[in-house]
């Protein structure tokens, strides 16, 4: 598509937004649209999650909030995860505290954020109990003929059933009253926790328009959640997927890596190519796994083998994991070539480009490509003595893994694991010379 036919896309895309926009004002004509954003008045479900997997650091940033007056729960990815069965890795306080009420009642607290203000309450073992004002969604920014949706600042306080509302996915917009043990549902939240499956709250058209990057959030989800995704979200993305054009590319980058973590590495890539987010995001990957059978394509056995290195708690360095995702394609661009770095370069320029990859991760997946037939044949020579080894060792290990050629790439780790003893052995030996 050219860049004049993808501006025109997205022009229509976001004159079909405003127009559902401007429905939504409207109250749903059934209770099965998720009425969220109408709802004043929650539905109280009576549930006792507090089973030893509730953060007790949480628990006490809300009971003093709640000892001091004000309201105050805990919301978001943890209470979707104790309801789903899962034990929460972090835990989020929604409050109607202002942020420096927040802090004159922790000392051990800091307030962050320009574009929202937030307070992190800090505890022992570098544990961070994020913990937000009620807020709810501003009027979108618009241009002149009212066609721009997109959010731009998020700053405005509420009340909790607005708090809800604004939330991108009914499951995450779900809170819990830990002191009279009952989940509060303003956006029909419990009924999508028990159909496992993934709703927005509001239009799935106008959401993704407002903020292109749910798109991602909601593969990520049905992906390292196991969920289903109901089709008006599915659909939404397909034809929204070129907004991810108008995205901030840091947060692209950051949200791909998110893809490639939690052990659903394979389903999260799958599912991008599948809705055509890929040809949006990495059209040189989607390209390559196109020409590909699924079941032959070393390529998806790669984003295996990351999978049971995450599951098997190694996890992978962000220059591990992207050089895994791009490894055959840009092993491709590397035949025939005579030089392979430059081929490497070449291959990656568009892509440091469109998704803001650092430097840093590029110039290292350009060195571990290029020297990767050098460490299949077992001769490093003096890249084994720099601080990027481990790493290729990493990628090589996921290779042969994902060829078959190795059980698990034991023994390249343990290769990797023994490089800073060779370095060291290394500097003594010239240390001993001088002597």
């Amino acid at each position: 598509m050219s860049e004049r036919a993808a501006r025109e896309e997205l022009a229509r895309l976001r004159r079909e937004a405003a127009r559902r926009r401007a429905r939504r004002t409207q109250p749903p004509s059934s209770p099965s649209d998720h009425p969220g954003a109408w709802r004043v008045e929650p539905e109280i479900h009576a549930l006792d999650l507090d089973d030893g997997r509730i953060d007790p650091d949480a628990a006490k940033v809300v009971r003093r909030l709640i000892r001091h007056g004000f309201e105050a729960y805990l919301v978001g990815g943890c209470v979707r995860d104790l309801l789903l069965g899962r034990s929460p890795k972090d835990f989020d306080v929604a409050t109607s505290a202002r942020p420096d009420d927040v802090r004159s009642l922790f000392r051990n607290s800091r307030i962050i954020g320009r574009r929202f203000r937030l307070v992190h309450v800090l505890f022992g073992a570098g544990r961070v109990i994020e913990t937000a004002t009620f807020r709810r969604n501003p009027q979108p920014q618009r241009n002149g003929n009212g066609e721009d949706l997109l959010i731009r600042r998020d700053n405005v306080f509420g009340d909790a059933h607005e708090d809800a509302a604004r939330r991108d996915f009914t499951i995450n917009g779900l809170f819990y009253d830990l002191d009279r043990k009952r989940v509060l549902d303003w956006v029909g939240g419990m009924p999508d926790i028990e159909r496992r499956a993934i709703h927005t709250i509001g239009d799935p058209f106008v959401r993704f328009s407002e903020d292109p990057v749910r798109i991602l959030r909601a593969i990520r989800f049905c992906a390292r959640l196991d969920l289903g995704m109901s089709p008006d979200v599915y659909d939404a993305i397909v034809q929204c997927r070129g907004t991810l054009a108008m995205a901030a590319r840091p947060r692209l980058f950051e949200e791909i890596l998110r893809l490639l973590r939690g052990g659903a590495a394979h389903r999260s890539v799958w599912l991008a190519w599948e809705t055509g987010v890929l040809d949006v995001l990495l059209p040189e990957l989607a390209t390559f796994l196109s020409d590909e059978r699924e079941e032959a394509s070393v390529a998806w056995r790669l984003l295996s083998e990351v999978d049971r290195s995450d599951v098997a708690n190694r996890s992978q360095d962000d220059i591990v994991l992207w050089t895994a995702l791009l490894l055959e394609p840009m092993r491709e661009a590397c035949l025939e070539a005579r030089d392979r770095v430059d081929a490497v370069a070449e291959f990656l320029e568009p892509i440091v480009d469109r998704l803001n990859v650092p430097r840093r991760i590029a110039d290292a997946m350009r060195r571990i490509v290029a020297l990767l037939p050098r460490l299949e044949a077992g001769r490093p020579g003096r890249f084994a003595h720099t601080q990027l080894y481990p790493h290729a060792a990493e990628v090589l290990a996921l290779s042969r893994a994902a060829r078959g050629m190795r059980g698990d790439g034991e023994e390249a780790a343990v290769t990797a694991d023994r490089v800073p003893h060779f370095a060291t052995q290394r500097r003594r030996r010239k240390r001993t010379r001088r002597v």
